[in-house]
């Protein structure tokens, strides 16, 4: 019998090149989801009547990375600079979208924005501009070229008895950095799983699933060749193709 890959949606940003308005899904992001073993499917966006829908397909969810930010206005706050691209037809969906993904209980792995989306749309805030603050690192990566940017920069303490230190089995590890924004107040109910050298926090979990983990650094970024990202994409993978199974199963039940 052939196996079918689990289903995992990859929401899409949104971009005018020229004149007209396209969705876009970083390449890295879908082969990310390719090397967790897993068929990406790349949503462009949803109105709130095909948010069900989607996740009847789904196996899981990767909130990707983006140049964009999450418009201060869903945490309460007025734009700080408004030359930082934003993308509030990607926050329209995705933050009502986030609930019911966790509701079902859906693995996720949220990465960058998609972290900083996923903490703000279970009622969490975010720092518009953490090199300006007192005491912490510029967060913002160096040089001009890709290569450059994604380096490793500082490293991340990892908290004991949580998801991210069952899935890569160390204390400490080094990752790049490309944010202006962070978590500034967690949401109620998350797990702050590994900070930064400056208390920054760089991965949090929502215990309530059996894989929900947002990492504030890029794991995709040459994912093959770093051993700390192979493993969280195979641990994601994983409990994707275990929620293929359940839903292959109650398919079935349903169909006899």
């Amino acid at each position: 019998m052939k196996t079918t890959p689990p289903v995992v949606l990859v929401p899409a940003c949104n971009r005018v090149l020229g004149q007209h308005g396209f969705h876009v899904a970083g390449a890295k992001y879908v082969e990310a989801v390719r090397l967790a073993g897993a068929l990406p499917l790349v949503v462009p966006d949803a109105s709130e009547a095909e948010l069900d829908a989607l996740l009847d397909l789904a196996d899981g969810v990767l909130l990707t990375g983006s140049p964009s930010n999450v418009h201060p206005s869903h945490f309460g706050e007025e734009v700080r600079d408004p030359a930082l691209p934003l993308d509030p037809t990607r926050d329209a969906w995705t933050l009502p979208f986030i609930p019911r993904l966790l509701e079902r209980r859906l693995p996720l792995l949220a990465i960058c924005r998609g972290a900083q989306e996923l903490n703000v749309a279970l009622g969490g805030s975010l720092h518009q501009a953490v090199h300006t603050l007192p005491g912490h690192l510029d967060h913002r990566g160096q040089g001009e070229t890709a290569e450059s940017l994604y380096a490793p920069a500082h490293e991340v303490h990892v908290q004991p008895g949580g998801l991210l230190a069952d899935v890569v089995r160390e204390g400490t590890f080094r990752v790049n950095s490309v944010h202006g924004q962070a978590v500034h107040r967690l949401a109620q109910g998350l797990r702050v799983e590994a900070l930064a050298p400056d208390g920054l926090v760089e991965a949090f979990s929502w215990p309530g699933a059996a894989f929900a983990l947002g990492v504030q650094w890029h794991p995709e970024w040459r994912a093959r060749d770093n051993p700390v990202s192979l493993q969280l994409l195979r641990a994601f993978g994983a409990a994707c193709a275990r929620q293929a199974t359940h839903r292959n199963q109650f398919k079935q039940r349903q169909e006899e």
